[in-house]
């Protein structure tokens, strides 16, 4: 990398690259988004841990021994305390018939408490507040449960509680506690345990089930969201979630897909998923959960319904269709039909008697892709189209996403191997790439009909071997500045792309399947670090705009790329974005951006984030915890003809924006606002 710092600094003193003048147009532009105005915002489905021990905010892993065919019940992440004896067992009656598998535990010592520890999510973290938890017994016991969170290093205890015991024979019962440590631990190494006095049963043996601790979550939900990752998703200002997947969705296999059905209702009576990306989960983020997630955060949400195609490649026979539709339609009604609805009841029944507002739902994911060609053509047959009809006569008014783009299968064969597209659906676009391959994707959407890109983001290093090989272990910084052209591109079309999503968006550093998120993060909130992409993302999202508006130049896009627009919403603010990617000779590019009708005096903040140590392959390292992306605000004032005057460095991202007050900074670590929506229609820049 020092090679390649010496020789940028050198080639630098050759001089700036060619000035740019971009004019801008007051009007001819083109309102933006659907529903909403065009906006940013990410895909989530449980991959990376990034649910179960990641925002899913519970701290046990392995709470109620749940498991499937890929994924046998064990006693993992549990060890005993005192010597007890800990195994499975499948007791009569169960806890419930989702929860068949408990944990027996059995003393072997004569004297003193017994019980089990559990590790969490690669460690606990523990500070002085007050953690909500609860378990479930079965068994005679009379005398108390001590719950504890203690060192997994040391022999110090940071809290313990006294819970007093419920428990009978023959059935099971529930113990509620709320426990805040004396002290905070100094590190994450701690674990959580309950212990009992085996005198006090009969047998000195005793069943657990359920076994749950929480800590305070973001907006105070029960069974919520860890509230540093939910607010550093929410500092970014996005305006959609997309869920629950994703191959996520899909499954391993028929008869696995992610049945939504199996995700609402009291924690006992979730089953669990079985995973598809390496592990078990809980279910405990299920369809509610995921529409509180919008709901508290301010955010649209486009819903994916399964659409009868598993990752292995199985797909539905179209007389087996029927029964998915209807679940399709089901899952509809529960989260916009009214209370005298028979789904919408059940929602009102969990607690949300109010319809949820949903505009868009996804048929299927990546339909072209799982067995292929038997999946896609079985979907371009009647998978998509017997699930378009009745999705969209049940239901006008929302928006119907195919799950692919107009590209695929293959760009060169998608003209008549893609999908039949009816005129009032989108396209789905999932553009994994390299820096270069982004910056190619500025204008793929010029001549295109509406899509949403569902998922992008740069994920291998130009020139190399691509998915033959691992990703980037991190998002680094030309793949951010390659990523933000595109979403250049994309705002330029954005009244037919009504959002772009990132993809995967968060990892647990610990265990994790994809490198490349916006926010990594253990257990440990002072590793939560938000990536190099995240900084890109963040700027554009915090300066919307209702309406493209065209522009013209004296250069062609390259290596300044750029669109401009107004935002309604903040009194006509006139926006303009920009990226340089690859000048001549690493040359920064003198900029005059012209607004039609603005008076020569008017103020307009300029926001540049550049990576100042000039490695381009520099990223942010949840472990040194330095952000090596520089935001700089710069505030202008106009010159003659509306000009704002300015030079924008090599690999830099840039905003300019004639509303001051806008936000452009990274916004404080505790902030509450909720992003802003907006509504409107349209295209332009």
């Amino acid at each position: 990398m020092a090679a390649f710092k010496t020789f940028a600094v050198a080639a630098a003193l050759l001089g700036a690259a060619q000035a740019v003048d971009v004019n801008v147009r007051a009007n001819g532009g083109n309102v933006t988004g659907k529903f909403d105005k065009f906006g940013y915002g990410f895909l989530h489905e449980d991959i990376n841990n990034s649910g179960d021990g990641g925002i899913y905010a519970e701290l046990i892993q392995n709470r109620a021994f749940q498991y499937s065919p890929s994924y046998p019940v064990s006693t993992a992440h549990y060890s005993p305390v005192n010597g007890a004896s800990l195994g499975i067992e499948f007791v009569s009656p169960p806890l419930s018939s989702a929860l068949p598998a408990s944990l027996r535990v059995s003393a072997t010592n004569t004297t003193g408490q017994v019980g089990f520890q559990n590790e969490g999510y690669w460690g606990i973290d523990v500070r002085v507040q007050k953690y909500t938890g609860s378990f479930w017994t079965k068994g005679a016991y009379k005398g108390e449960f001590t719950a504890w969170l203690k060192s997994n290093l040391t022999t110090d205890v940071f809290g313990r509680v006294q819970v007093q015991s419920k428990s009978v024979a023959d059935a099971w019962t529930e113990h509620k506690f709320e426990l805040t440590p004396s002290v905070a631990a100094p590190s994450s190494n701690n674990t959580f345990a309950v212990t009992f006095d085996p005198a006090g049963t009969s047998n000195g043996t005793l069943d657990f089930n359920l076994i749950s601790l929480f800590p305070p979550t973001y907006k105070g939900r029960a069974n919520g969201l860890r509230i540093d990752i939910a607010e550093a998703l929410e500092e970014m200002n996005p305006t959609y979630l997309r869920f629950p997947g994703g191959n996520m969705l899909e499954g391993l296999r028929l008869g696995a897909e992610w049945d939504w059905m199996d995700s609402i209702g009291p924690l006992r009576e979730r089953p669990g998923f079985e995973g598809v990306w390496g592990y078990q989960q809980t279910h405990g983020l299920g369809l509610i959960e995921y529409l509180e997630w919008a709901e508290d955060m301010g955010l649209h949400f486009a819903v994916g319904l399964y659409a009868g195609l598993a990752l292995n490649g199985n797909y539905t026979t179209e007389a087996e269709l029927q029964p998915y539709i209807q679940d399709a339609l089901n899952e509809i009604e529960f989260i916009i039909g009214p209370v005298t609805s028979t789904w919408g009841a059940r929602r009102a029944e969990l607690g949300h008697p109010e319809p949820f507002e949903l505009n868009y739902v996804e048929l299927g994911n990546e339909d072209w892709l799982a067995g292929f060609p038997g999946g896609w053509e079985s979907y371009k047959a009647y998978r998509f189209p017997l699930m378009y009809e009745a999705v969209s006569k049940a239901y006008p008014d929302i928006q119907i996403i195919a799950s692919s783009a107009s590209s695929d299968p293959n760009p060169e064969t998608a003209a008549t191997d893609g999908l039949d597209f009816p005129a009032d659906v989108l396209g789905d676009y999932h553009p994994y790439r390299e820096p270069d391959q982004l910056v190619d994707e500025f204008d793929r959407f010029d001549n295109d009909f509406g899509h949403i890109v569902g998922e992008v983001a740069a994920v291998h290093v130009n020139g190399g071997i691509e998915w033959l090989g691992l990703l980037n272990p991190y998002p680094w910084w030309i793949g951010a500045v390659g990523e933000s052209v595109s979403l250049i591109g994309y705002e330029r079309n954005s009244d037919r792309i009504p959002m772009v999503l990132y993809a995967p968006v968060l990892k647990n550093i610990n265990r994790f399947q994809w490198s490349i998120t916006l926010i990594q993060f253990a257990a440990d909130p002072a590793l939560t670090t938000r990536a190099v992409t995240w900084y890109v993302w963040s700027l554009f999202a915090h300066h919307p705009i209702t309406h493209t508006l065209p522009t013209t130049s004296t250069s062609d896009y390259g290596p300044l790329y750029w669109g401009a627009g107004r935002d309604d919403d903040r009194g006509g603010a006139l926006v303009w974005k920009g990226a340089v990617f690859n000048t001549t000779n690493s040359s920064s590019v003198p900029v005059t951006v012209n607004f039609q009708g603005v008076r020569r005096g008017t103020k307009a903040k300029l926001t540049v984030l550049t990576n100042p140590g000039g490695d381009p392959f520099a990223y942010n390292d949840p472990f040194t915890g330095v952000n090596i992306v520089k935001t700089t605000e710069t505030e202008l004032v106009a010159g003659p003809r509306g000009g704002f005057k300015f030079s924008l460095p090599e690999l830099s991202v840039a905003v300019l924006d004639t509303d001051v007050a806008a936000v452009s900074k990274d916004p404080p670590h505790h902030y509450w606002g909720k992003p802003k929506h907006w509504r409107g229609h349209g295209r332009g820049w």
